[in-house]
């Protein structure tokens, strides 16, 4: 097991430094795009959105001291986009998945379901999601292939100088700086509005219906193997201490209880995420807080949605390259090369779910063939 003095992690758990705010903003990539995508199809308000991931960020900071970061849920937001889902359905997938994710945490429910899932399904959950952003980041980059040049060329000088010199690895920070400021010369500020305040929704019985169907149900997969055990998982790697399934579980639960009835978006942990924090400089809570305050900047200055415009595709490109390497570099840990790849390949090809299911089966079939091979050890 890795000690802090190989992961630079901080044994107090919160430090303010540039790295830790740069790594902080290095998930921005990966939620921003998804966030805006939602707001510009549903009926949902984005400074609200905004509002509860930055408190949440900030709240998982100081309790965790480490950073453990908060996303919208990928399997919801891609279908919301998808299907122009209302803000009704919305919040009783976010209520649905919050009881049950907040009752397996305490029940110790994760750490069950952890002895029956191999490793290698989690390192293959992880793999396909590191090839799902670089397919994404594929996309920014075709589509604004001069900040994407730029944004690579100025992550990969910083990597270059970080482990020559110890001028610190802010990359994150000035590739998005630039992106605001390209922005703002543009097509200049956003209209200053004040952020109206949250009120509480109320879904009907068929919203429950529609929202466990459509959104929750797709969702499950994902956030168990992904948001809570690949992430408690990578936890071990990058700072040498684990972060408990059920913990997870217990805070993603609460969050979205909180937050979704008052028109927040399902919000979980997330591997990937936490692969990009880490890689662009994050080592403690103090990442996670700086990330909220930025979060915060955008619900209460720039409430309308054309904020997100001003940042060029092409950087959001440039910063999923390195997390989806950051993510990959993990996924290879693996107790089965067969199993990870097989999730890997097939959550290009028909998505996460059936992925993680085939490779659930495949990990027993081959354990059955092979005995002694492909589940987690028990502690």
């Amino acid at each position: 097991m890795a000690s802090h003095a190989q992961t630079g992690s901080d044994p107090g758990g919160i430090r303010f430094t540039l790295e830790e705010i740069a790594g902080g903003l290095g998930d921005i990539g990966t939620i921003f795009p998804i966030i805006l995508g939602v707001a510009l199809v549903s009926d949902v308000n984005i400074s609200h959105i905004f509002l509860f991931l930055a408190a949440w960020y900030i709240i998982a900071g100081l309790y965790y001291r480490l950073p453990i970061p908060i996303e919208p849920m990928k399997a919801i937001g891609a279908i919301v986009i998808a299907e122009g889902i209302t803000g009704d359905v919305i919040a009783a997938a976010g209520i649905t998945l919050g009881v049950l994710f907040f009752i397996l945490g305490v029940i110790g429910g994760m750490e069950r379901i952890r002895k029956w899932i191999p490793q290698s399904v989690i390192r293959g959950v992880q793999a396909g999601l590191a090839l799902l952003l670089l397919r994404t980041s594929l996309g920014y980059i075709i589509d604004d292939l001069l900040f994407a040049v730029l944004s690579i060329a100025i992550i990969l000088v910083f990597f270059v100088l970080a482990n020559r010199t110890r001028l610190p690895d802010i990359s994150a920070l000035v590739v998005i700086a630039i992106g605001l400021a390209a922005g703002i010369l543009t097509v200049g500020f956003p209209p200053f509005r004040l952020i109206p305040l949250p009120h509480l929704i109320v879904p009907t019985f068929a919203d429950f219906i529609s929202g466990a169907w459509t959104l929750a149900l797709p969702q499950i997969p994902l956030t168990l193997a992904n948001a809570i055990l690949a992430t408690s998982l990578l936890t071990i790697d990058l700072f040498g201490k684990e972060v408990k399934p059920d913990r997870l579980s217990r805070t993603i639960g609460l969050m979205n209880l909180v937050s979704t009835p008052f028109g927040g978006f399902p919000m979980c942990h997330g591997a990937g995420g936490m692969a990009a924090q880490y890689r662009f400089g994050a080592r403690t809570g103090g990442a996670n807080i700086a990330a909220g305050l930025f979060i915060l900047a955008f619900a209460l200055l720039f409430a309308p949605p054309e904020v997100l415009t001003l940042i060029p595709i092409g950087i959001f490109g440039g910063l999923l390259v390195f997390v989806g390497i950051e993510l990959g570099k993990h996924s290879i840990k693996t107790d089965s090369y067969i199993v990870t790849g097989v999730i890997a390949v097939l959550t290009l090809a028909v998505g996460l779910t059936v992925a993680f299911i085939a490779g659930m089966a495949l990990a027993y079939a081959l354990q059955r063939w092979r005995p002694g091979t492909g589940r987690v050890p028990e502690e």
